[in-house]
């Protein structure tokens, strides 16, 4: 019995990942994009807006990209100055 517990605590606990967000924007994206298709619109209006779309995805995700690489340079910033800070401290100490 205690093997079925610990077997339901595994099994059943919420393990956090990565997906859940990546299969919410694409979930909203598969959405959106069923919505377009549906609304009465013509063909040309159609493509035009489905470009635009796309087109300001592409710019939205470009943007993502280009602030996480600032975010993770900041980061290596940061690291370094207390990589620096700590070095002097860690030297005296070995004395």
């Amino acid at each position: 019995m205690a093997d079925r517990d610990s077997d339901f605590a595994v099994e059943g606990e919420y393990q956090e990942s990565g997906n859940g967000l990546t299969m919410l924007f694409i979930g909203l994206a598969a959405g959106a994009l069923i919505a377009l298709l549906f609304a009465p619109k013509t063909g040309k209006q159609m493509r035009k807006t489905l470009r635009r779309s796309y087109e300001d995805a592409r710019e939205m995700v470009g943007d993502f990209s280009d602030q996480a690489s600032d975010w993770i340079d900041k980061g290596s910033d940061w690291a370094d100055k207390a990589k620096n800070k700590v070095s002097p401290l860690t030297k005296q100490f070995r004395r």
